[in-house]
């Protein structure tokens, strides 16, 4: 389970424009679980939502709810 931290951050990422100074230890746990995706770069790129970590916001109702075909 992620903490109210985790969580946070999971949805700062979502509309993130620029490194907002995440701390490392939460963008460590959120890509341990597969949450997020981070870059070669961790200075130049942004952290980027996967899937499963849009799917856990939508769930939650963090994010946009999943468009169905």
């Amino acid at each position: 389970m992620l903490s109210p931290h985790e969580f946070a951050t999971l949805m700062l990422i979502k509309d993130a424009t620029t490194q907002s100074g995440f701390d490392e230890a939460d963008l460590l746990a959120l890509a341990s679980r597969e949450f997020i995706t981070i870059g070669a770069s961790q200075a130049s790129a942004l952290p980027r939502l996967t899937d499963r970590g849009l799917a856990l916001l939508a769930r939650l109702g963090g994010g946009a709810p999943a468009m169905s075909v």
